[in-house]
């Protein structure tokens, strides 16, 4: 059936960990695409589908638990809802925790939209033993009521069916009651906003922020007519009850839209939920969110994925060597045995030997980012931030901060855009400044090429952990340093909800991770893929006379290569790892690749294999040399996509070349005492 030309706008608004994206997933499927608003770092996310023959464009508003002006995020929310005329706003609540979030249903009534009350994780709710008459709460509120599970899909058509029914509708009056003192004095505020440019079913709103003073509010009504009057008439009003009921005009408001709250559930909560609802997630966190033993716990649980990443990764991971070194064979051998052909080389020692380095360590990569979607997945990450907060205030870091650090883990990238959450502008340049210390996954393959090269297998778990602890301790001590001199200010309280232990979904987990590994894979195919032919191009021109290593070291590559030398030396390090590094800053993965690269150029076998490449290195490099080289690529030199982000993300190249400069610079000196003092303790 063809879809008809009337689009109805959508938005969803809800509280964070309300399951709002499972539920656009759910709605939208294939059918969205995320960017940022204009002007601002608050991601935006749309989608579409298709009901009845009419389409849908469905906006997912960021996650905020009420549409104050404080955050980006909420800004935003309130700003879409009052400018942007959606047809329908679905408000999507926690139905285990329905006083807190139907305090933002009560404030986006109160703006006039067209509301439908979307009571996700309905089967948490059931569970616990919860009784809701839905009938009665829809006839109260005038709103279409629908129980769904969004990461499940259950409810959602009858959602699409509820949108359906209510689009286009006129707006009515708001039945928010907030209690007669406050209603009287938003009605009194109201009657100048009569006549004015603003619509009159977001009057009851915009009359309550004026309560509150909102300063974005205030120069909005300002410039209108009848704005001064406005703003008198909600001075005088704040004024009076202030007097009356001694407490702050914004305590007593939000007091008024509990006690809306409370009388709705009082009428329609058949059957409240047992007070032993949180008693499984209680007693879990008495063990995993000690104040003693929960740090131990979390570091033996990053422990456990890192020992799980090398092992089971093994297998599937020779699978893939297998494959292309059966290819690199076979292309190699559409051509006479011994030929110099410069596109056989290319094809071999660029393209298969450049990306077939890089994509191997794939299986390692999954591995990673299922463990993490799972510790995301059952609340488990928001502990660890919660642990983590008292570590992180010593150190002039927010606990909130802990979370784009723990994305950093996957990627800089979305981790520094993850530092949107944090309010406070200093938190946010300080966790981004040091975010790269954070092992990503690029380093990853770096590391599980190195490691098993000049490692036991039974220090090769132990290893991998102390080079990501070793970032996160330097990256806490770099914090410290930043807060104390360049980047002062107050540290701000760390409020943070723990969501209830859910099973994670086994459609949840394997979303997170193909979407995570595809990326990589297709950085591997694209960028990694460009990067490689034109190294292989630096590492084979000028040719000279005899080829091999001696060819090798005149080339563009190797010239550049012998050059930092001089610097590399002290390190342990020669002039190859240099020729290595120079594509490393684009992107880090392209360091194994142009080691693969470097060691095929010049030779005749096609036995090419990461095992194979680990015999050579053994051959040129010592453990402690990988060591210091391994500390080196962790600490200096974030890729040119991270300074490109902490460019954008911190508004000013000054941060981001701070960054670069002061994690090289701090790289370089970290691997220079460690090699050094390595070398004096062997003798």
């Amino acid at each position: 059936m063809a879809e008809s030309s009337v689009t109805t706008r959508v938005a969803l608004a809800g509280n964070p960990n309300s399951g709002k994206t499972s539920l656009f997933n759910a709605l939208t499927g294939a059918h969205q695409h995320v960017g940022n608003y204009a002007g601002v770092t608050v991601e935006k996310r749309q989608g579409r589908y298709g009901h009845n023959g009419r389409r849908h464009d469905v906006l997912d508003l960021p996650g905020t638990y009420s549409l104050s002006s404080y955050t980006p995020e909420e800004r935003i929310a309130q700003d879409e809802l009052l400018d942007r005329g959606h047809d329908v706003v679905v408000v999507v609540v926690d139905s285990t925790a329905l006083k807190r979030s139907l305090v933002l249903l009560a404030q986006l009534m109160q703006t006039g939209a067209t509301c439908v009350l979307c009571l996700n994780m309905a089967d948490e709710a059931r569970h616990a033993g919860q009784q809701l008459d839905r009938q009665l709460l829809s006839k109260l509120l005038g709103v279409p009521v629908v129980e769904t599970v969004g990461h499940r899909g259950q409810g959602v058509d009858r959602l699409r069916e509820a949108i359906a029914s209510v689009a286009h509708r006129q707006p009515g009056p708001s039945r928010v009651v907030l209690g007669e003192r406050l209603d009287r004095a938003i009605a009194a505020v109201g009657l100048h906003l009569v006549g004015s440019e603003i619509p009159d079913e977001h009057h009851p709103w915009v009359a309550t922020k004026l309560l509150l003073a909102d300063p974005l509010l205030e120069e909005r009504v300002r410039r209108g007519p009848g704005g001064e009057d406005a703003i008198g008439e909600a001075a005088r009003q704040r004024r009076s009850i202030e007097a009356e009921v001694a407490r702050d005009i914004a305590l007593y408001v939000m007091e008024c839209y509990y006690g809306f709250v409370d009388g709705l559930l009082r009428q329609t909560l058949v059957q409240p939920p047992r007070e032993d609802a949180r008693a499984l997630s209680d007693r879990i966190d008495s063990v995993l969110a000690h104040r003693a033993l929960g740090l131990p716990v979390f570091l033996a649980a990053m422990y456990a994925i890192f020992w799980l990443t090398f092992t089971a990764g093994e297998i599937p991971m020779r699978w893939i060597e297998s494959g292309f070194a059966a290819l690199g064979s076979s292309v190699a051998g559409l051509w006479p045995v011994g030929s110099s052909s410069p596109l056989r080389s290319l094809l071999v020692d660029g393209v298969i030997a450049g990306v077939g380095g890089v994509v191997v360590f794939l299986p390692n990569i999954v591995l990673l980012f299922m463990c993490l979607a799972l510790l995301e997945d059952t609340g488990y990450m928001a502990r660890a931030a919660f642990l983590m907060d008292r570590v992180m205030h010593r150190f002039g870091l927010h606990g909130r901060s802990f979370v784009p650090m723990i994305t950093g883990f996957g990627c800089s990238v979305p981790g520094i855009m993850a530092t949107r959450t944090l309010e406070h502008e200093h938190d946010r340049l300080a966790t981004m400044l040091v975010l790269p210390l954070m092992s990503c996954g690029a380093r990853l393959t770096i590391w599980m090429l190195l490691i098993p090269a000049f490692f036991a297998p039974r220090w090769r778990a132990p290893v991998l952990w102390s080079i990501y602890l070793a970032g996160i301790v330097l990256a806490l001590l770099l914090a410290l340093l930043l807060r104390r001199t360049v980047l002062k200010g107050e540290d701000a309280p760390f409020v943070m909800e723990l969501p209830p232990y859910r099973l994670p979904t086994a459609r949840a987990v394997v979303v997170k991770m193909t979407e995570r590994s595809w990326l990589y894979l297709r950085k591997a195919g694209t960028v990694i893929l460009a990067i490689s032919i034109l190294m292989w191009l630096i590492t084979s021109y000028p040719k000279a006379p005899g080829g091999g290593a001696a060819s090798l070291e005149r080339s563009v590559a190797g010239r550049v290569g012998r050059a930092m030398e001089p610097a590399l030396g002290p390190l342990g390090l020669d002039w190859k790892v240099g020729t290595a590094l120079i594509g490393a800053f684009a992107a880090k993965e392209v360091f194994v690749a142009q080691l693969g690269i470097i060691y095929s150029v010049g030779e005749t076998d096609t036995d090419r294999g990461a095992e194979r490449l680990r015999q050579k290195l053994r051959r040129d490099y010592t453990p402690l040399s990988a060591m210091s080289l391994m500390l080196f690529l962790l600490i200096a030199t974030p890729c040119m996509a991270t300074l490109a982000v902490t460019r954008r993300e911190s508004g000013s190249w000054r941060w981001a070349l701070l960054q670069i400069g002061g994690l090289t610079l701090l790289g370089y000196g970290v691997a220079l005492v460690f090699y050094q003092t390595g070398r004096l303790l062997v003798g």
